[in-house]
């Protein structure tokens, strides 16, 4: 069975072939303590974490989490996107908040099995990181033990080192300071965390939600409407028919510069998240141990998230660079052929259990009522990556590629 993108992109196949998996809805962990002299993989430190936090596990969810649990998939999309747009001799990566690293680890281990493919480009990492602990548990993750980090807590670039795979590496806290050039973007669960305004309709207008005491009970929090009206409101469109929405102005800077760099110098942007195209209202929660939580009891104990408005990302991306999505989950899977994938691991395994835990696995990423609705991918590209522009040629070919990009186009299978 051979892989064929419609794009054209053959040395990807074999690879596609062996290494295609499945994404999983989740943070990736990384325990931050191994014992150097067993062979830590990343599927350990997960497990590891994992069984840290809520117990042991049954050999039934140990067998799910080994066999559907994502290693690759967004490294070979940003390597089908190099491939498609000429490959560069050199190219940046970076990730806006990483958490523990172990997603870009990921990655960066696809780049090493296509060692062939990449030898002759200059690949480097930057990690865009504000909190101290997390970039220090990074390092743990990603960098070799033996050469020291260099450290400068005044400047912009903050740490550097030496990645396990020999690519060098750096932390930044603001996306501002990270180096200019020909890069891919990775924004994996991130901007759902960012704050956001709410903003109500009411017969006077606009008027934007605040957070007040409770003058009837002591120690309590509540929700209030603005008497007149904020800044915020000017984020609304003219057009609007919701009656509540939510706006995100750190997310929109952040599209910009995105943007920005992108038509400048060239390369994409991949954003992850949960997610709507400008149709939800109210989705602002909070999560405590796994479960929901009130936003307002126990400040500070809950993670507190919002889904992202796709459509808000798209507007502050408009003239500067294409976009494309957001797709849901099962449709980004299906089109990086999850089906082909599912197909060759079941005819590998003899055994009912495995092959049930496979489909179990499947059935939770693709139905639409569990995780294949409920992420979307989007993306941000130059405007000639798909008008067959200079992006697209390869210097072996005569003609441009077709503008055709993994996950956002169905692949074909052979």
């Amino acid at each position: 069975m051979s892989v064929l993108l419609r794009s054209g992109l053959g040395p990807l196949c074999a690879v596609a072939r062996a290494a295609i998996p499945f994404i999983w809805r989740g943070k990736y962990f990384s325990s931050g303590n191994e014992p150097a002299e067993n062979p830590v993989t990343p599927m350990l430190r997960h497990l590891m974490y994992k069984i840290k936090s809520t117990g042991p596990i049954t050999v039934a969810e140990y067998m799910k989490e080994v066999l559907t649990n994502p290693a690759k998939l967004l490294g070979i999309w940003f390597i089908s996107e190099w491939m498609a747009t000429g490959k560069s001799t050199a190219f940046q990566l970076v990730e806006l908040g990483p958490g523990r690293g172990t997603l870009v680890g990921d990655i960066l281990r696809v780049f090493t099995q296509l060692g062939s493919v990449l030898k002759n480009c200059d690949i480097s990492v930057h990690l865009v990181e504000v909190s101290q602990k997390l970039s220090e548990i990074q390092a743990l993750t990603l960098t070799k033990e033996k050469v020291p980090l260099e450290r400068n807590a005044g400047s912009p670039v903050y740490m550097k080192g030496v990645t396990k795979s020999g690519i060098p590496i750096s932390w930044y806290r603001d996306l501002h300071d990270v180096p200019k050039g020909y890069s891919f973007y990775l924004a994996h669960e991130f901007f759902d965390v960012l704050p956001v305004h709410k903003i109500q309709k009411t017969p006077q207008g606009w008027r934007e939600v605040f957070v007040d005491i409770d003058p009837q009970v002591s120690d309590k929090l509540r929700f209030v409407l603005a008497p007149s009206a904020t800044p915020a409101e000017a984020f609304i469109q003219h057009d609007e028919t919701r009656d509540h929405v939510e706006v995100c102005p750190d997310a929109g800077v952040i599209i910009e510069e995105l943007s920005q760099r992108i038509a400048l110098t060239g390369g994409a942007a991949l954003v992850a998240d949960y997610g709507h195209d400008g149709t939800k209202t109210d989705t602002f929660r909070g999560f405590c141990d796994h479960k929901l939580h009130d936003v307002l009891i126990a400040p500070g104990t809950a993670d507190l998230t919002a889904d992202v408005d796709f459509s808000y990302l798209r507007r502050m991306a408009q003239g500067k660079v294409a976009s494309l999505g957001p797709i849901k989950q099962h449709t980004f899977l299906k089109n990086m052929g999850i089906d082909v994938r599912l197909k060759v691991l079941l005819d590998k395994s003899n055994e009912p259990s495995v092959r049930q835990q496979l489909l179990q696995g499947y059935d939770m990423l693709m139905n639409p009522k569990k995780m294949g609705e409920r992420f979307n991918f989007f993306a941000l590209l130059p405007h000639q990556r798909l008008q067959g522009g200079r992006y697209q040629r390869n210097a072996r070919q005569s003609k441009p590629f077709a503008s055709v990009v993994a996950g956002f186009s169905e692949l074909a299978w052979q």
